[in-house]
C-alpha cells in the first residue's frame, strides 16, 4: 500500500489535518507501518499539486484541513479495483538470503535455524498485539495478515530445511 492511497482513503470519510491522518493511518495499520509527520505532510503536499486533495481552510489551532478532490476519489476507486500483483511486492529477501546461502556453501540449516526462531518471537508478539488490539477491523486485518505471513514463512523454512535434508542425503 502506498502512503498516497492510505491517506486518500482516510480523506475519503471526511477532511482532516496532517496529524490526524498521521494517527489514523497508524491506528489502522495497526501500528505496523509507522509514518514519520514528515511523509505525510510531503505526500499531502503531492496529492494537493496533483489535483487529488485540496486545503479547506485550517482548524481553530491553525492546522491546515484537507479533503480529497472528485479527481483523489476517482484515483482512489482505481487503486481500489485494481488487484495488487506479485510483481507489485518488493522482493522476498529472506528467500534471496537462503538462496545465497546455498549458491556460497554457507551451513543453510544454521541460517534457517536463526530465522526461524526470529520469526516464532516475530508471530509471538503479533498474536500477544493481536489480542490487546483495540483499534477495530481495520487493525485486525492488518495483524490477521501479517500473522499468516509468519506462519507461511515457518512453514516455507520447514520446506526449505527438509529440501536440504534431501539433498545432503
Amino acid at each position: 500500500m502506498s502512503i498516497r492511497h492510505g491517506l486518500l482513503a482516510l480523506l475519503s470519510s471526511g477532511p482532516r489535518y496532517g496529524y490526524q491522518l498521521r494517527v489514523e493511518f497508524e491506528a489502522s495499520t495497526g501500528a505496523t507501518w509507522p509514518l514519520n509527520i514528515g511523509q505525510v505532510y510531503t505526500t499531502l503536499s503531492r496529492l494537493e499539486r496533483d489535483g487529488l486533495v485540496e486545503p479547506v481552510g485550517a482548524d481553530e489551532q491553525g492546522r491546515v484541513v484537507h479533503t480529497i478532490t472528485e479527481a483523489g476519489r476517482a484515483e482512489l476507486a482505481r487503486w481500489f479495483s485494481t488487484p495488487v500483483a506479485q510483481t507489485d511486492r518488493p522482493r522476498d529477501e529472506l528467500a534471496i538470503k537462503v538462496a545465497m546461502a546455498v549458491a556460497g556453501g554457507v551451513d543453510v540449516a544454521e541460517v534457517i535455524h536463526t530465522q526461524r526462531m526470529a520469526t516464532m518471537r516475530a508471530l509471538q508478539e503479533l498474536t500477544r498485539a493481536k489480542r490487546a488490539a483495540a483499534g477495530g477491523l481495520a487493525q485486525r486485518l492488518v495483524l490477521d495478515s501479517l500473522i499468516f505471513k509468519a506462519e507461511a514463512e515457518q512453514r516455507w523454512l520447514d520446506h526449505c530445511e527438509a529440501v536440504s535434508k534431501e539433498k545432503n542425503r
